[in-house]
């Protein structure tokens, strides 16, 4: 528990650090998309600038062979046209926005409507359609790292102001991925709420659905959603629904009682000071693999694939609905319309921080699941 609570502080100092990465940007010269890699004993894990994703986990199952546990491409070329976003980052506002507008400081911003009459993930041409710079890769050192670098400028999916974006993958201790995204304000308030959105199938992408993984999620409330998947402002809880994952269940036990599947924001337990806190284990047992996620984010998109349909992923793998699940942490969807939501605002010259650390491990044991998540010490 030491150990974690120890690795836990030094993505922290790494967030830090961040900060201090300093790259010119040329405006006139877009960078070469290609794939980078970083191991550490027996995680591998691949990366794309194309939309700063994650393009590949491998990690072992209980008897030590290796499987690619996240959906994804084989080449970057397709990055270039990741409609459901598989395993990159989502800006400049994730998630969805009502209407396609929100008001900010007395000016109505008018946004493309991407879904219905409402906006997701920002529209079109957001962060994980564009390429990365790379300011810093480090794939020799005791903990390899990488960090993305973009800058995202007024007007962009018209949202205001100009905004520097760092997000750094790094891998620490036992099979830990930490996640450091950061979104520096320049020169005018924002909306910020930057994601990964990793699409997770701990038996292997190629493997079919998720319906047998077992989740539990550390989140007593949602906020329902509108026939739009629009929340309607209210926080309520999930005792006696089918969205209650408080004690371990699969995630096919119930959800034939949802209309098309798991796509809602949960409420993570703990209070909303933006320290690290324990949101979810993923337990698959016929692998035994295991995935515990920490965050320091008040919200997480449990999302069960539904909209993935004939898409086709690496291997030639065919990706349809359930064929993996999402654990989005994130700030509330549609907050600039809900006063309140948390606030999605970020002024000038402040920065926004969404840090995730993913634990894998393989303890083949439903008891286990049952047992105290080790929690880390907050920052």
């Amino acid at each position: 528990m030491c150990k974690v609570s120890l690795l836990v502080c030094l993505v922290f100092v790494a967030s830090v650090l961040v900060d201090f990465v300093v790259a010119k940007h040329d405006e006139h010269h877009e960078p070469q998309v290609k794939f980078y890699e970083l191991k550490k004993g027996n995680l591998s894990v691949k990366f794309t600038n194309r939309g700063a994703s994650i393009a590949s986990v491998i990690v072992p199952d209980k008897n030590g062979k290796l499987a690619d546990v996240i959906l994804g491409y084989d080449t970057v070329e397709e990055y270039a046209n990741n409609i459901p976003h598989l395993g990159s980052i989502v800006g400049r506002v994730a998630n969805r926005i009502a209407g396609a507008k929100f008001t900010l400081n007395g000016i109505t911003y008018k946004l493309i409507a991407n879904e219905g009459n409402n906006t997701l993930h920002g529209g079109p041409g957001g962060f994980g359609d564009v390429v990365w710079r790379v300011s810093k890769y480090e794939k020799d050192a005791q903990n390899p790292y990488i960090t993305f670098a973009y800058k995202s400028f007024d007007g962009e999916q018209r949202f205001p102001g100009n905004v520097s974006v760092y997000v750094t993958y790094k891998l620490l201790g036992y099979q830990m991925l930490s996640v450091i995204m950061k979104a520096k304000a320049i020169n005018k308030a924002t909306p910020v709420n930057i994601i990964n959105h990793a699409y997770w199938n701990l038996r292997g992408h190629n493997t079919g659905n998720i319906l047998s993984h077992k989740v539990q999620l550390f989140a007593s409330k949602i906020t329902p959603n509108d026939n739009a998947s629009i929340p309607t402002g209210e926080i309520v809880s999930v005792k006696n629904t089918p969205f209650d994952f408080l004690k371990p269940q699969t995630v096919g036990s119930r959800i034939n009682k949802l209309p098309s599947g798991y796509d809602i924001n949960y409420v993570v337990d703990g209070p909303n000071d933006h320290k690290m806190k324990k949101v979810a284990i993923v337990h698959d047992p016929k692998s035994g693999r295991m995935m515990k996620l920490w965050s320091n984010a008040p919200g997480v998109q449990f999302y069960t694939s539904n909209g993935l349909n004939n898409i086709k992923g690496k291997g030639g793998v065919v990706y349809g609905p359930r064929a993996a699940l999402c654990l989005e942490t994130q700030e509330f969807p549609d907050a600039v319309n809900h006063p309140n939501f948390p606030s999605v605002i970020v002024n000038p010259g402040k920065t926004f921080k969404h840090f995730m650390l993913f634990q894998f491990s393989t303890k083949d044991s439903e008891a286990y699941l049952d047992a105290p998540l080790m929690n880390p010490q907050p920052f």
